[in-house]
């Protein structure tokens, strides 16, 4: 059994190169990458698609480690530098503290019954008593 085709007219024939079919039923052909290199691209089968993803998924993988080793690194070095800073803060508030606490206990003595005698005989600069003080001015 045999089909007729519809008769082309020569135009159609004409834009056609000789030999192709019809869109329709054109074959599948491998995908070439431009005309001019004439170079064609077989497609991947499913073996090297996964291998080409899990490739791609391995590199993703091993970049994010290194950027978060790198990160964990910095992080570590940033911690021992304020850990530093932080210790010598530490020291410098324990001498103040020291300070604080020892001018609060002066203070107290001196308001203290007798405290009054208690800051000269710690003063040795007062002047003694039946001693006059003279103060030059130009």
């Amino acid at each position: 059994m045999t089909v007729s085709s519809p008769k082309r007219s020569s135009r159609d024939q004409r834009r056609r190169p000789s030999g192709s079919a019809s869109p329709q039923l054109r074959a599948i052909s491998p995908v070439q990458d431009g005309a001019a290199s004439g170079v064609t691209v077989q497609p991947l089968g499913a073996e090297h698609r996964e291998k080409l993803c899990s490739a791609i998924g391995l590199g993703v993988k091993v970049s994010l480690a290194l950027v978060a080793g790198v990160s964990l690194v910095r992080l570590s070095s940033a911690y021992q530098e304020r850990m530093e800073r932080h210790a010598e803060l530490r020291a410098v508030l324990d001498i103040q503290s020291s300070k604080l606490e020892k001018a609060r206990d002066r203070f107290d003595h001196l308001f203290a019954i007798g405290g009054e005698q208690a800051l000269i005989r710690q003063q040795g600069q007062w002047i003694a008593p039946n001693r006059l003080r003279v103060v030059w001015t130009r």
